[in-house]
């Protein structure tokens, strides 16, 4: 059955009266990457229709149509992200099925999770769509209606690059980045062998069944051949609430996978911070410079304006007071916003810090006391397997 969109929306704002959203449908494609690799890859087919009520037997609007791959929706949402530092942007669905074992496919391809997948990339739309701020986007709009946004996206996202980052926070988003990938890899070595587990105990079961089978042809084996059985049946049930124990300290290591991206938040708007800072201080200095040319009637770069004065003659001295009174005035204001910004910006490197210095503690004692109880399962699991061959064993030594 067809997953259905799970976001509950009100027509409120002004783009979903005015248009309707779907993501219609998804197709796998193979192509060229950026390093002139083959690859396969798959494209989500985005609907646009004027929200108009149809006429009953009338005909809808033809949709206007674009596809789009999963990593322009996650440009989208970093764009968002860095635009509104303020808001609760919208997650995406997850970008691969991650870390499961024998009850679900982990194919990136498979039907089932891009199907699934197209459902979460519409509800993401309509949930931003359905935002009273982001709805109003122009970049948002233009992801919707037209294909070539995404070079804006890069180079907008690619604006908020700070000049002088603070080395602390780039060590921690790395080591961020780092943390999120070992455990990514451990969690899927996990649903590695939790499959392979699974498999060699339910396979015991067949043991249970020739043992059975073997009792009922023999006299004095039968009754210890048909005990075995049992503990055999006994140890390949047992997988079941084994991999449920173990799913609550997968669930532990999953949590700080996405704390993973909590840290890379802070890192991101501490880079907003210090990119506002570094605005401010170049806004200064370029008036600062405008002051000296105006002071001493040198022009060290090109402009429109001391091009116009040598073409049309000097302007007056009550102008020229005038506009260095305006430049004074500007030049304090602009040295009130960089005290302010270093303020605000050391204000949030103490705060942050402090919190991280929490984290970090939080984050060494729970690892650690979630791997040693991880160990701890694995052992009881052994002891147990060896307490049903030895179960086993008795009852080949009584026939």
């Amino acid at each position: 059955e067809e997953a259905q969109c799970y976001c509950i929306l009100s027509r409120g704002t002004a783009l979903l009266r005015k248009m309707e959203i779907n993501v219609a449908e998804a197709e796998k494609r193979t192509g060229k990457n950026t390093v002139n690799m083959q690859e396969t890859y798959t494209v989500y087919l985005i609907e646009t229709r004027p929200a108009e009520s149809v006429p009953e037997g009338g005909t809808p609007a033809t949709p206007d149509t674009l596809w789009r791959r999963y990593s322009e929706f996650e440009l989208l949402r970093m764009y968002l992200l860095v635009t509104y530092p303020y808001i609760i942007v919208p997650p995406l669905p997850e970008k691969r099925a991650e870390f499961v074992w024998h009850k679900l496919s982990a194919d990136n391809l498979d039907p089932d999770f891009v199907e699934r997948r197209r459902v979460g990339l519409e509800n993401f739309l309509l949930r931003v769509a359905s935002h009273p701020v982001l709805s109003n986007d122009k970049i948002f709009f233009l992801f919707l209606t037209e294909v070539s946004v995404d070079s804006r996206l890069k180079s907008l996202s690619a604006m908020f690059r700070v000049k002088n980052p603070d080395k602390r926070f780039t060590a921690l988003k790395q080591y961020s980045d780092e943390l999120n990938t070992v455990i990514s890899q451990l969690l899927r070595v996990r649903a590695r062998v939790a499959d392979r587990l699974y498999g060699v105990y339910k396979v015991h079961g067949n043991y249970g069944r020739v043992f059975s089978e073997w009792s009922a042809i023999e006299k004095e084996m039968g009754d210890g051949l048909q005990s075995a059985g049992h503990h055999m049946d006994t140890y390949a049930a047992s997988i079941d609430d084994i991999l449920e124990e173990e799913e609550h300290y997968a669930d532990q290591l999953k949590e700080y996978l996405f704390y993973t991206d909590a840290v890379r938040s802070v890192c991101r708007k501490h880079e907003l911070i210090q990119y506002e800072l570094e605005m401010a201080v170049q806004d200064l200095a370029h008036k600062k410079q405008q002051k000296e040319e105006l002071a001493t009637g040198t022009v060290r770069v090109f402009s429109l304006k001391g091009m116009t004065s040598k073409l049309f003659g000097q302007e007056s001295q009550e102008q020229r007071e005038s506009r260095l009174a305006a430049l004074d005035q500007s030049i304090q204001e602009g040295e009130e916003t960089v005290m302010e910004k270093n303020t605000e910006c050391k204000e949030f490197v103490r705060t942050a810090w402090e919190d991280i210095e929490r984290f970090k503690e939080q984050k060494d004692k729970d690892l650690r006391e979630a791997l040693i109880s991880y160990a701890i399962m694995q052992i009881s699991m052994c002891k147990k397997g060896i307490q049903v061959w030895s179960n086993a064993k008795e009852c080949f030594n009584k026939m």
